[in-house]
């Protein structure tokens, strides 16, 4: 039962909210609109990035219309003045107000060597285009300034309002590359320059999370102009007291510094990526192909990066680079991954065709037995110790059906992939020049991996006199891709394998006399195969045996003559998983254009 004062109370609660007489009732107040942001676009030579760089910046979730866009062109030898023309009139109703700063002419500063050389004078036109973007925004008293590098992917959406959120008057999300490389720094010296710390990696890897003081950040930040201390800040002219390198970066860290202004970069979640900065002589296709590569890494664990809605994206023009075939073997129920490489292989203006893969997992003891197919006597797999099973004897078909087809049309030369690679940078480029090498040389060769594991990593493999980065193959493992001739695939069948099979990346060490297992090698008469590998290698796995999100279809399956026997086994525990460890700094995939997040490299700046 209610107590006796609880109607009372109630009702002088009510009158209270509605006012005791009529015209003094009221409704809760409205919320606050958003902050007015200015988003600060300078562009060079980017036509390329631009159409997916434009489709993240629409994507973002803040009210359009409380975004102004100031942009600006300068020295641009391709049609970027175009494209940002083109968008800028399809979306200016949308925004608040839009800067429009094309320049046509000069294409090129007096003082540079090539389109990717930081010249003084290029530096100071770009302190200067910074500082009038910064300027316009005090102008119209917006309460933010985003700079955004015409090349950074924005792929999250919420950036704009995590980094708002902060409340910090110069805030950077840390953006993803595919080296060490990021957009801040955490050491600097005295007289300006990069200094390496031991605070950089783990913030690069996340392994600590949050938002960081930190000497430097550049190429996407945000300027909170509602802070007093932001009055300070320029970009140009230099401060008087400046001494440091003439660099636009540099030159704004020491204005934030002499304006006690303190710089963040925050990696509490994934919020876009970057390329790696090119060598000063770098050309313009390097440019185009590196951005293109980050788009590609991109797509190992996430979905495409689509391109503005408000551009024309001419389409592109996929050839087979040479080849006569390009195969793309991938099981029909994985959809996913055969999008992914769809889209990747496009993306490089590769032709492929697909091959449905043999699955394995469906087959049974029936069809295996009328395929003629028999495991080779005393096979056991080197680190379970368990016979094939029925994923790896669907991976073998699958090559298989390959070379069958590789026969039976006469294909010179073809090129091979499965659909859980990753491609290197300049892949395609680095690819042809490699066949183009062979030719002029006039080697003889059956096959030639693009993507493996190195097994034998005690001694040095044999270079391939006067062509560059290849070596003739020792003991290897996968095969996520490598180039087979006419020649090779006829070898491999008149071996007859499916009366002695083994695991296809088992069966071609074997063919080419390097697996270290001799008796194994007792069963195959001709092992003639003329094996190579590229090296640095082009392709390599999309994920690493023991990595978050790994699906092996071949060792998680169950016994090829047993469906009762899984082989799902504990990796955590497993000889296999130990010996990949142990192998993966010589294993896995080198590559001098690339420095790994696991060492610390120059390429930190």
């Amino acid at each position: 039962m209610l107590r006796r004062g609880f109607w009372p109370c109630l009702l002088l609660l009510l009158a209270a909210v509605r006012g005791y007489f009529p015209e003094e009732r009221w409704v809760p107040e409205s919320r606050l609109r958003p902050p007015r942001v200015l988003l600060a676009l300078l562009a060079r030579n980017a036509a390329h990035s631009l159409p997916a760089a434009l489709g993240c910046i629409e994507r973002l979730r803040h009210p359009k219309d409380r975004i102004a866009l100031w942009v600006a062109t300068d020295h641009s030898v391709d049609n970027t003045t175009a494209v940002l023309r083109e968008w800028l009139v399809n979306v200016q109703s949308m925004y608040h107000s839009v800067e429009w700063r094309p320049m046509e002419q000069p294409r090129s500063y007096p003082d540079e060597e090539g389109p990717k050389h930081w010249s003084n004078s290029r530096y100071e036109h770009i302190m200067k285009l910074r500082q009038a973007a910064l300027q316009s925004a005090r102008d119209i008293w917006a309460d933010y300034i985003l700079f955004v590098d015409t090349d950074n992917l924005l792929t999250n959406p919420d950036t704009l309002g995590l980094m708002i959120a902060e409340n910090k008057t110069v805030v950077a999300p840390m953006l993803d590359s595919r080296a060490a490389y990021s957009n801040f720094w955490c050491g600097m010296t005295s007289q300006g320059y990069y200094k390496r710390t031991p605070a950089y990696i783990p913030i690069r890897k996340r392994d600590r999370r949050g938002c960081f003081a930190v000497p430097m950040v550049h190429s996407t930040f945000l300027i909170d102009l509602r802070k007093e201390a932001s009055q300070n800040l320029v970009f140009y002219p230099p401060h008087p007291d400046y001494t440091w390198a003439f660099d636009d970066i540099i030159v704004f860290a020491f204005a934030c510094r002499q304006a006690e202004v303190q710089m963040y970069v925050c990696n509490k979640e994934e919020y876009g990526s970057l390329p790696v900065p090119l060598r000063s002589h770098s050309t313009l296709r390097d440019e185009v192909e590196s951005f293109m590569h980050v788009q590609l890494e991109i797509m190992v664990k996430n979905p495409p990066v689509e391109p503005s809605r408000y551009l024309s994206v001419p389409p592109k023009v996929p050839d087979k680079m040479g080849f006569d075939e390009v195969f793309m073997i991938n099981l029909k129920r994985r959809a996913d991954r055969r999008e992914r490489m769809l889209w990747a292989l496009y993306e490089q203006q590769i032709d492929c065709k697909i091959i449905e893969a043999v699955d394995g997992k469906a087959m049974n003891s029936s069809q295996v037995d009328a395929m003629g197919i028999s495991m080779l006597p005393g096979y056991k797999d080197p680190y379970h110790g368990r016979p094939l099973t029925k994923g790896e004897l669907g991976c073998f078909l699958s090559h298989y059906k390959v070379w069958q087809e590789i026969v039976e049309r006469g294909l010179e030369k073809s090129l091979v992939f499965e659909d859980d690679l990753r491609f290197e940078i300049f892949f395609k480029r680095r690819l042809m020049n490699l066949m183009y090498d062979l030719k002029e040389e006039g080697l003889d060769w059956d096959l030639i991996y693009i993507g493996r594991k190195r097994m034998q990593v005690e001694h040095p493999e044999k270079a391939v006199p006067h062509i560059r980065n290849l070596v003739e193959a020792d003991y290897s493992y996968w095969t996520l891709g490598y180039v087979i001739s006419l020649q090779g695939a006829q070898k491999l069948l008149d071996a007859q394998p499916l009366s002695k099979m083994l695991p296809v990346d088992e069966f071609l060490p074997v063919m080419f006399d390097k697996h270290p297992v001799t008796e194994y090698m007792e069963h195959f008469e001709n092992r003639n195969l003329l094996a190579f590998s590229v090296e640095p290698l082009l392709v390599y796995p999309t994920h690493y045996t023991g990595d978050n999100g790994y699906i092996s279809d071949t060792e998680t399956s169950v016994v090829w003559n047993n469906e009762n026997v899984k082989t799902d086994w504990d990796r955590a525990k497993s000889q296999k998983m130990k010996e990949q460890q142990e192998l993966s700094n010589e294993a896995k995939n080198s590559d001098v254009l690339q420095s790994p997040l696991d060492s610390t490299a120059r390429d930190e700046l």
